[in-house]
């Protein structure tokens, strides 16, 4: 299951030993609505070797804000803490798995 993040665990999921997934999204976003289940399936796949989670922008508006956030869903691929790709719009599950691997 994709984990929660937000402004206030981002950091410490960031400064970890793993690479981060988050995928920015909201309930009423429709693009975001098809992306969710790739991310659930994605967090199973990955358990133990990447943090993937999400942010919904409408109950954190800190940790959008700090990366610009404008568009959503965003999916941000975070490695040592510093941002190495960002995915703006709706990406299949393979484009991401392509993505997640690239962090390994």
């Amino acid at each position: 299951m994709a984990l929660e993040i937000n402004s206030q665990n981002f950091d410490t999921l960031a400064a970890g030993d793993k690479p981060v997934v988050v995928d920015f999204w909201a309930t009423w976003c429709g693009p975001c609505q098809m992306v969710g289940p790739f991310i659930e399936e994605l967090a199973q796949e990955y358990e133990g070797k990447v943090v993937i989670g999400k942010c919904d922008v409408d109950q954190d508006n800190d940790l959008p804000g700090r990366f610009s956030v404008r568009n959503i869903p965003t999916i941000l691929f975070i490695k040592g803490g510093q941002v190495v790709n960002k995915m703006v719009g709706a990406q299949s599950k393979d484009v991401l798995k392509k993505a997640i691997e690239e962090l390994l």
